[in-house]
C-alpha cells in the first residue's frame, strides 16, 4: 500500500505512537515524532512511497520536541537515531530539514556496501548523469529541471551510491532539497509539483522540499549504467552554455573528493570509482540559468 492510499489519521496517530514504517528511498525507515506539522508534510512528500507494515528495518529515528522550558519558550526539535543525538536541537519549525538531514547522516555514516558521492544523480535512456557540486552551483535547481522538464528519472537530490561490483548507480529517490532562490525558479517551471512549506534561517539558508515525479520512488530497485559526470557551474554573468571535457583522472579525485566514505572503503572504494569511470565520461558544465537550454543540452548530449 501507498502512503497516500491509506487514511491520513491514522497515519499520524501511527507516527506519534508506534512510530511510521516506509520506504525513504531505497531504504525502510520507521519514523516516530509528536510534532503534527511534520506528518501531514511526510505524507504529501512520500504519498507515493510504499507503507511497511513488516519486516526488517534499516533506520529507526525520531524527532520530538526539546523536555523542559524549551517546550514553551522558543521550542526546539531534536533528531535522534536508536536512542542517539548525532546534532545539536533546531528551531521546531525546521523539523522537516532536519528530518531529511538526518536521514541522509543514517545513510552516508552506516550504508558502506556503496561507494557515496556527495552529488545529484538522475537517469535517462539507461544511463546515469551525476551531477557533482558545491553550494551555489546550480545541481539541485538542474536536477529538478531535468527530472520535471526533461523526463529524467530521479535517482537521488543528494546521495550518489555508486555499487562497487559494476559501477553502476542504486537509486536512492526522495524529496529534491531546494535552497533560497531556486525554490521559486522551480517552482516556476514546475507549478503542478508539491512543495513542502519553506523554512528559513536554517544553516543552509531558506530552504524547501519538493516531492518526487510520480513513479520516482517504485523504481527505487532499478540500477544506471554508468554515463555521464557533469560538473555544474551556474554563472548569471555568462550569456550561453559551455561543455568542457575532464580528464579520467581529474573526474576520479574530484568525486573521491566528493566521497563520504572512500577512505573508510579504501581498495573498495577505489576500485568502485574506476569501475563507473571505465564507461563514464567527465564533463565541466557552464551555464547561464537558461534551464530549458541547460536541460535540451544535456538531454541531446546523453543519446
Amino acid at each position: 500500500m501507498r502512503l497516500e492510499d491509506a487514511e491520513p489519521g491514522k497515519l499520524r496517530d501511527r507516527l506519534s505512537q508506534r512510530g511510521l514504517t516506509l520506504r525513504t528511498g531505497r531504504f525502510t525507515t520507521c519514523i516516530r515524532s509528536s510534532i503534527e506539522p511534520l506528518a501531514n508534510e511526510i505524507i504529501n512528500l512520500y504519498g507515493q512511497s510504499e507503507l511497511v507494515e513488516s519486516g526488517y528495518v534499516d533506520f529507526n529515528v525520531e524527532l520530538n520536541p526539546s523536555s523542559g522550558l524549551r517546550r514553551y519558550y522558543r521550542p526546539q526539535v531534536n533528531f535522534s537515531f536508536n536512542g542517539l543525538q548525532p546534532f545539536a536541537p533546531l528551531p521546531v519549525d525546521q523539523c522537516l530539514p532536519l528530518m531529511e538531514w538526518g536521514l541522509n547522516w543514517c545513510v552516508s555514516t552506516h550504508f558502506h556496501q556503496c561507494l557515496i558521492i556527495h552529488a545529484a544523480v538522475v537517469e535517462k535512456y539507461g544511463k546515469s548523469l551525476v551531477l557533482p557540486g558545491q553550494p551555489g552551483s546550480g545541481k539541485s535547481t538542474l536536477c529538478a529541471a531535468l527530472v520535471t522538464q526533461g523526463g529524467f528519472r530521479l535517482l537521488s537530490d543528494e546521495l550518489t551510491l555508486i555499487d562497487p561490483d559494476t559501477g553502476r548507480i542504486l537509486p536512492n529517490p526522495r524529496p529534491v532539497s531546494l535552497k533560497n532562490r531556486s525554490i521559486d525558479i522551480v517552482k516556476e517551471i514546475n507549478p503542478s509539483g508539491y512543495f513542502s512549506s519553506v523554512v528559513s534561517d536554517t544553516i543552509k539558508g531558506t530552504v524547501c522540499l519538493m516531492a518526487p515525479p510520480e513513479g520516482s520512488y517504485t523504481q527505487f530497485r532499478t540500477c544506471a549504467e554508468p554515463g555521464l559526470v557533469i560538473f555544474p557551474t551556474f554563472d548569471q554573468s555568462f550569456t550561453s552554455f559551455e561543455l568542457e571535457a575532464v580528464t579520467k583522472g581529474r573526474t576520479f579525485l574530484e568525486l573521491a573528493n566528493q566521497s563520504f566514505n572512500y577512505s573508510i572503503l579504501g581498495e573498495t572504494g577505489f576500485k568502485a570509482i574506476g569501475k563507473h569511470l571505465d564507461f563514464a565520461e567527465g564533463y565541466n558544465f557552464r551555464y547561464d540559468g537558461n534551464l530549458e537550454q541547460a536541460v535540451a543540452v544535456i538531454d541531446e548530449f546523453m543519446q
